[in-house]
């Protein structure tokens, strides 16, 4: 029998904020990543926001070796969910309509080992 065990923490790419409350009332607690700066919407744990479109290039590319807004912020909840300065979370709803949050899971080797696309 073989066993696989992701214990990575799963990410909803969400289009639009639509979803976003029916998402949050079902489930375990989730963090909310934004494009903006929202106010946390009522059920999130925790919510963070990063500029859309701010690395041009691929991760860690050789010309400029930085990493995107959403991989930063995606750094920041995992940060806060390991020292306990924000309560635990189960998952994170992204809202993501410019795809930057599926380029960090695809392209950035730290969020790809910290997080997988749900």
């Amino acid at each position: 029998m073989t066993w696989s065990i992701d214990a990575r923490i799963p990410v909803y790419l969400l289009a639009n904020e639509d979803n976003l409350a029916l998402a949050l009332s079902r489930g375990k607690p989730a963090a909310v990543l934004t494009v903006g700066g929202e106010a946390a919407p009522d059920g999130a744990v925790a919510i963070t926001a990063f500029k859309p479109g701010e690395a041009p290039h691929a991760a860690a590319c050789g010309c400029c070796l930085g990493r995107g807004e959403a991989a930063k912020a995606l750094d920041m909840l995992f940060q806060g969910r390991v020292r306990g300065t924000v309560p635990w979370f189960d998952r994170v709803l992204a809202l993501d309509p410019h795809g930057d949050v599926a380029a960090a899971l695809r392209e950035d080797a730290v969020t790809a080992a910290r997080f997988r696309r749900a």
